[in-house]
């Protein structure tokens, strides 16, 4: 888990021009291939890199091909994992080893191409923050994976506001001050443009190549579904309430209280003028109901305003963020902490 994102190593100053983040798990027949694949690429390049994985937790030898590969590419670094944590657990891992001004992530099972990794970083210098693969022409199962895929990226798309062909694409570039924005936990890997727009980032997305899986077995399963849906609901309730929770609970909590009093209001003026019997009524389980609910939910308010300050203080996290300053007399700085001078 990405815990402290500014922690993410030479913030300031990145060693590398691009670093290449692969989480891996159980890929053995794979992993060699796709070290060359992205070795070669890179070397083609007049980009300084470094290729991180990190393997989660995997049990086929995986982590012995690995020990392999380091020693053959000075480029390359591994991190093991304890255990399996997670694609997204095993990307943030990478993400705060990563020294590049950008970074590039991508799938170990060799179904994404290394050969779109230029690609992607070249569209990033056109004025984008990330980039995100869209696999136009995908190589899987229709319906056990092209169908879920499309309904969960329309519904993505709906609730989040960002609106890609593509969401669960692995290969993205990412400028390295919009990944030290984010902190990544549960099934949030997938939600990583979404995290990125809340942080003010520009996006783009471009088609890229998708390749049939040459080796091993599929990690993806219908099983996640139920995580990715509660994930979902994490993420839009940080697009919309992230540093106002009391706009959302406390709004819902006084609609209650309002909504209990009239109808106590309305139960005591019978009972007082009409003499009406109202102790068996449902009218007054539901206003003693609204009550409470509205008492608790405006607490709810209260102590997530509380946490919310709490989260942003104890980090020294802003609640805003700065693309570029300008001034007629000093130079300009832009968010990646850069400088230009006006004349």
């Amino acid at each position: 888990m990405l815990s402290n994102p500014s922690s993410l190593s030479s913030l300031d100053v990145p060693s590398f021009d691009v670093s290449v983040v692969v989480p891996i798990y159980n890929e053995v027949e794979s992993v060699g291939h796709l070290v060359e694949a992205i070795a070669t690429i890179m070397e083609g390049t007049e980009f300084s890199y470094n290729i991180i994985l990190v393997d989660d937790g995997s049990t086929d030898g995986t982590r012995d091909r690995l020990r392999e590969l380091v020693g053959e590419y000075k480029q390359l670094k591994v991190i093991f994992l304890r255990r399996n944590y997670g694609q997204t657990a095993a990307m943030a891992a990478g993400f705060q080893e990563a020294d590049g001004g950008i970074i590039v992530t991508l799938d170990g099972d060799l179904q994404n191409d290394p050969k779109d990794i230029p690609y992607l970083v070249s569209t990033l210098d056109e004025g984008y923050d990330l980039v995100s693969g869209w696999r136009k022409n995908r190589q899987d199962a229709a319906l056990t994976r092209l169908l879920p895929s499309k309904i969960a990226n329309w519904l993505i798309g709906r609730v989040t506001g960002v609106d890609l062909h593509d969401y669960g694409c692995s290969l993205k570039a990412y400028r390295r001050e919009i990944v030290a924005d984010m902190n990544l936990y549960g099934e949030l890997h997938r939600f990583l443009p979404a995290l990125a727009f809340i942080e003010g980032a520009r996006i783009a997305e471009v088609p890229v190549s998708h390749h049939s899986r040459q080796f091993g077995t599929s990690k993806y399963g219908l099983g996640r579904t139920f995580r990715v849906l509660m994930d979902l609901l994490t993420v839009f309730f940080l697009k919309k309430f992230l540093t106002r929770p009391m706009h959302v609970f406390g709004g819902l909590g006084i609609l209650s209280i309002v909504s209990g009093v009239i109808l106590g209001i309305y139960l005591t003026g019978l009972k007082l003028l009409a003499g009406a019997n109202i102790g068996d009524r449902p009218l007054l389980m539901l206003a003693v109901f609204l009550l409470i609910a509205g008492v608790q939910l405006f607490s709810f308010g209260l102590l997530g305003e509380l946490l919310m300050r709490t989260y942003h203080e104890s980090q020294h996290r802003p609640i805003y963020r700065i693309r570029e300053i300008l001034a007629q007399s000093s130079a300009n700085r832009s968010d990646d902490g850069s400088t230009v001078s006006t004349n």
